[in-house]
């Protein structure tokens, strides 16, 4: 899917004072003056007329009146229009840092020839609204869509990464279908249908996976956001920072959120109360938000973890109430299949 057309000239305006014009409201598409010129939307006010009947700028006599092309009263604006098509809108490269790769060569006897990362996490970012992605907001969690029993090697990241690009594919055959004039939940059908092609249909929550189509269907949301969307709401997912990923003329116009995301929640978990223990890990930390750190802890590392002064009862809590889930779905079998037998 493709980004949002840009408007040919539009205003940038930092107006909480945070340093950028990244957030809701502070972009704008400029509307053409009967004069042939253009307008700011962001600010514009309306002009008024003294005893002889001129008109003046409410905000200063340096900004000048003028009526919309498509009527109404004068206005004026203290703020600028920029040509995109003079000043280009720079974007930054997505990070995607895929992290060690996986399996990788072995000698004879099996052993790895390669350096070896437990918890290796991938560096990958996602975007708040701004104008990138029109406003919506591609950082909100999904859900937990990818399902954190999915294995427990440190390759499971990578099947992880296959199956939230598998959905994502799935997201494009239902938008391919929308637009071909289909409905809604018809576009649905035909993402689930690529969805399950070539994808374990165990390892998503498909349900959740087609609500998420459903709710990107129109947005500007790109591959990495979805991928990021899906690990972070299943947990998965470490934020580092945020960073600008678009801007015109110096002017910041959509942020980015780098993470780093992990094979398991448990990964995550551990990545976090694991690394201040290390002094391998207290100058770089996570790295920054636009080079996430995400590199697996040594064998070494890992060796002289205290795992005691680490708090993982947000994971102990999931697995209790996963399992609490699944007795109550074997109960619902059990039950279902003897009211079977009795109505036979």
């Amino acid at each position: 899917m493709t980004g949002p057309a840009i408007a040919q000239q539009l205003c940038a305006v930092d107006r909480n004072g945070n340093g950028d014009a990244a957030d809701d409201g502070e972009t704008a598409s400029c509307h053409l003056t009967g004069a042939g010129g253009w307008m700011c939307p962001i600010g514009e006010t309306l002009c008024e007329a003294d005893g002889t009947g001129t008109l003046h700028c409410p905000l200063g006599d340096q900004h000048a009146c003028a009526v919309p092309a498509s009527g109404g009263a004068p206005s004026c604006s203290a703020n600028a229009c920029i040509d995109t098509g003079a000043n280009p809108i720079i974007e930054e490269p997505a990070v995607d840092d895929p992290g060690v790769e996986a399996d990788g060569a072995v000698d004879a006897d099996g052993n790895c020839l390669g350096t070896i990362e437990i918890f290796s996490g991938r560096a990958a970012r996602c975007r708040p609204a701004g104008l990138s992605t029109t406003f919506q907001n591609c950082c909100k969690d999904k859900g937990k869509i990818v399902k954190d029993g999915m294995g427990g090697s440190i390759s499971s990241i990578t099947t992880k990464i296959a199956v939230a690009k598998g959905v994502f594919t799935g997201m494009k055959a239902a938008y391919t279908a929308f637009k071909a004039g289909a409905t809604a939940s018809q576009a649905a059908s035909a993402g689930a249908n690529a969805i399950i092609v070539g994808i374990d249909p165990t390892s998503i929550a498909i349900s959740l996976a087609v609500n998420v189509m459903i709710d990107l269907l129109l947005q500007g949301c790109d591959q990495q956001d979805m991928e990021v969307g899906m690990l972070r709401g299943s947990g998965m997912c470490h934020e580092v920072g945020s960073y600008c990923s678009s801007s015109i003329l110096g002017i910041c116009v959509q942020k980015a959120r780098g993470h780093c995301c992990f094979n398991t929640k448990l990964g995550r978990i551990i990545q976090e109360q694991g690394r201040p223990q290390l002094k391998a890990f207290s100058a770089i930390g996570w790295g920054t938000a636009k080079q996430p750190y995400c590199r697996g802890f040594s064998p070494q590392e890992f060796q002289v973890l205290d795992f005691s002064k680490m708090d993982l009862s947000e994971y102990y809590a999931e697995i209790e109430a996963r399992a609490q889930s699944d007795i109550q779905i074997d109960m619902k079998d059990k039950i279902d299949a003897h009211m079977q037998t009795i109505n036979n």
